[in-house]
């Protein structure tokens, strides 16, 4: 049990990762997370007034099941699988954030700041996701797909436009880490 509850090596993680991209690519599969949300509009009958929802959902019913197993996983992760000790943050990163008015997450793996119940009490919290959900799915639709389509299943196809495309999510997350987010906080 402690194997699966200690944080692995980026190789293992990587590893397994290039191996399930194989066996899609291998049965003719594209990963993507975004693209769930075209199927779950289509499935609703949208695309009745939404031609770019007006397509065969129930090809990518797999994809649907990738969506629930990762959801599961993450649950099932961080309620009866996980120890934060083992999580190490640099003491620069902690003082960053103590700066911005966000604590260090000391047992836990992220800082209820920015993910605990009492952010749905702070109307700043609340337009701060709001405003991050719209942008973030404009970028994922007008990148032609969001990180893990790109970064995970395009790459590993040698396809030129997710490269580009992971580029731009790096610095859009360089600049959001170090311009804006002091801003915000």
């Amino acid at each position: 049990m402690e194997l699966i509850t200690q944080t692995w090596h980026w190789s293992v993680a990587g590893f397994l990762i290039a191996a399930i991209m194989l066996l899609l690519n291998y049965f003719g599969k594209v990963f993507g997370m975004s693209s769930n949300l075209r199927s779950l509009c289509s499935m609703t009958g949208v695309g009745k007034k939404v031609p770019f929802f007006n397509w065969d959902w129930k090809a990518q019913r797999w994809n649907l099941a990738v969506v629930l197993g990762a959801m599961l996983g993450g649950y099932v992760a961080v309620h009866f699988l996980s120890d934060a000790s083992n999580v190490d943050l640099n003491p620069k990163t902690i003082e960053q954030l103590a700066a911005m008015g966000i604590d260090a997450p000391y047992g836990k793996l992220l800082p209820d700041a920015l993910f605990g119940n009492q952010i749905f009490e702070s109307p700043k919290m609340i337009s701060i996701l709001l405003i991050g959900g719209l942008l973030i799915g404009f970028g994922s639709r007008y990148a032609g797909g969001c990180t893990s389509g790109h970064a995970i299943a395009g790459i590993s196809n040698l396809q030129l436009p997710s490269l580009k495309a992971v580029i731009g999510f790096f610095i859009g997350g360089l600049i959001m880490s170090h311009f804006i987010l002091p801003l915000v906080f």
